[in-house]
């Protein structure tokens, strides 16, 4: 059977949203930067890039109308490169590292780029509410139409999941990658660059504009303390997700080169990583973020592993809550 492999990867720093340095930059531009960047770094032609499938969990607006196809062009891929926006929520992005390597096991193609794109400055606060809930479902499922940060806190209350254990996990994921950048980790993923970015003028207020640079995430705090953290005001009055124990809003954008791994080979290039397998699983939305606690058994059991059997595991990390508990059932350390 044919292997898919990942050859080459690119992304952004992750700036923070409406307040970084992405906050006027259109989904098509970050996208483009780092296709092309992880096509020069792949050594291969645009034009042999088959298809480009980005993931967006808010397909519209800045990166609406089929960013993907966007991303492409602007990169510098010719018209006969496709594109194909796919939207997981959180999980978009890794849905189309899947959707690539299956279509090269299923014979379809050889060479495809595979990422995501997210412009909350651009996009959230402008969003198509129109009609937004169906009537059926506000009855039978309301809970669907729920904010995350409503699902984090039913996570919290239905499991028992104390604030200090989410405010000691908050504390542990910032020095987990403050040790990583400081050391330097990040650095080879990231392509920098430059963009105009819009700031409020500290004497009027109005909105002038800069060129920035943005060559490192811009989240990462390393002067983050647990008693900091404690003191946070929760989001929700009475609740326990706070600032400290989520993730912030972020504009960015990654991709990789995804490829045959024969074609791979033909060409010289050193896979970074080597596609295995991928499962999804639903779950009530009221516990949005649990959902790994379904799918895992599945995948683990196609590939005939167990948990103990992985040696790195990787877990979104939206609020500290859904980790915690994830890793809890899952057992894993």
């Amino acid at each position: 059977m044919t292997d898919a492999v990942i050859v080459s990867t690119a992304r952004t720093g992750l700036a923070k949203s409406w307040k970084g340095a992405f906050n006027m930059t259109h989904g098509a531009t970050m996208g483009g930067h780092v296709l092309k960047a992880a096509i020069e770094r792949a050594k291969i032609d645009a034009g042999e890039v088959e298809d480009v499938i980005m993931g967006c969990a808010t397909p519209e607006g800045a990166t609406g109308s089929n960013i993907a196809r966007q991303i492409a062009l602007r990169a510098g891929c010719p018209v006969t490169t496709a594109g194909m926006t796919i939207n997981r929520f959180c999980s978009s992005g890794l849905q189309t590292i899947a959707t690539a390597a299956q279509r090269i096991i299923a014979g379809e193609g050889d060479i495809y780029a595979a990422g995501g794109v997210e412009s909350i400055s651009c996009v959230q606060n402008e969003a198509n509410k129109h009609m937004i809930a169906e009537d059926w479902l506000k009855q039978a499922k309301p809970e669907i139409y729920w904010p995350m940060l409503q699902t984090a806190e039913m996570v919290a209350k239905r499991y028992n999941i104390a604030k200090e254990r989410q405010d000691e996990y908050g504390v542990q994921s910032q020095m987990r990658a403050s040790a990583a950048q400081a050391a330097g980790k990040f650095n080879d993923e990231i392509v920098p660059m430059t963009t105009i970015m819009g700031v409020a003028d500290k004497a009027t207020g109005m909105l002038v504009t800069k060129e920035v640079t943005i060559s490192a995430d811009e989240g990462i705090r390393a002067d983050t303390t647990l008693e900091g953290v404690s003191k946070i005001r929760t989001a929700i009055p009475g609740g326990v997700i706070t600032a400290g124990n989520a993730s912030q809003f972020s504009d960015g954008a990654s991709v990789s080169i995804v490829m045959n791994s024969k074609l791979a080979e033909q060409k010289g290039l050193q896979p970074l990583g080597i596609f295995r397998g991928f499962a999804i699983a639903g779950c009530e939305p009221d516990e949005m973020g649990i959902g790994p606690v379904f799918a895992i058994p599945k995948l683990l059991k196609k590939a005939g592993l167990k948990v103990e059997d992985i040696g790195l595991w990787e877990l979104n990390e939206a609020f500290a809550v859904q980790v915690l508990y994830c890793a809890d059932k899952l057992g894993i350390p």
